[in-house]
């Protein structure tokens, strides 16, 4: 089985990196992300799904405590360790389900310790290539990335319209682009990037341009010089 994909937040940028720094110093562990409060948590969750969260319990704004109950309502919520210099939201933590409570200053063995029970959270097997997406309510959902036709920039998010309905992640969709290009998804128009595998036709307009018509029958429009090169992808297929 593959590392952990870690995230950690603490407001204190020291505490923060020291934290960061043993983590990735772990045999057990593959990536860590690290953000300064509550909300950057928040935005990282949306973008994509982590094992494990190291969580400070004392931050401006919304506390550690705080943003544990609100990833709880997640369909599919990261294991939590608690991070801090006192040992007086250990009850409310463990309540909340956390897998460990770690006192500043951490020791080596305590966070092997964190990190095993972070492992002993994981399924036996990685789901099937998914996407993790917020819902409504405040909760995580995971995807095909296959039941998702085209990817549409929004402001500072993007609209992923899928078979399984319509999702906003706060993310560029040069972000995006650059992740899923050796997925079959294509920069076919400057606001759209679209999964080929999913795509039926290109259809010309009258004024000159074309869309790329996709199995739904949705149409996303194609920049001019994408024109002949998507024409020659989708006869290459067949």
């Amino acid at each position: 089985m593959s590392g952990l994909v870690l995230l950690c937040a603490d407001d204190e940028r020291p505490a923060l990196e020291d934290l960061a720094r043993l983590l990735r110093a772990s045999d057990l562990v593959a990536e860590v992300e690290a953000v300064g409060g509550a909300a950057e948590a928040l935005s990282a969750l949306a973008r994509r799904p982590f094992d494990g969260l190291f969580l400070d319990v004392r931050m401006p704004g919304m506390d550690g405590v705080e943003l544990a109950r609100v990833i709880g309502r997640f369909a599919a919520p990261p294991a939590i360790v608690f991070v801090s210099a006192y040992e007086t939201a250990a009850v409310d933590a463990f309540e909340l389900g956390a897998v460990d409570y770690l006192v500043k200053p951490v020791s080596r063995r305590r966070l092997d310790e964190a990190l095993g029970r972070v492992a002993a959270t994981r399924p036996a097997a990685p789901p099937a290539d998914t996407v993790a997406v917020p819902t409504p309510r405040g909760g995580t959902r995971l995807i095909p990335r296959a039941s998702i036709l085209y990817v549409q920039a929004y402001g500072d998010y993007v609209r992923i319209h899928s078979d399984e309905g319509r999702f906003l992640l706060r993310e560029a969709l040069a972000d995006v682009e650059e992740r899923w290009a050796a997925l079959g998804f294509v920069r076919v128009h400057r606001g759209y990037l679209a999964n080929l595998h999913r795509a039926t036709e290109v259809r010309p307009r009258e004024n000159g341009t074309a869309v790329l018509v996709l199995e739904d029958g949705a149409e996303v429009p194609i920049a001019r010089r994408q024109v002949a090169e998507l024409r020659r992808r989708l006869q290459a297929r067949v």
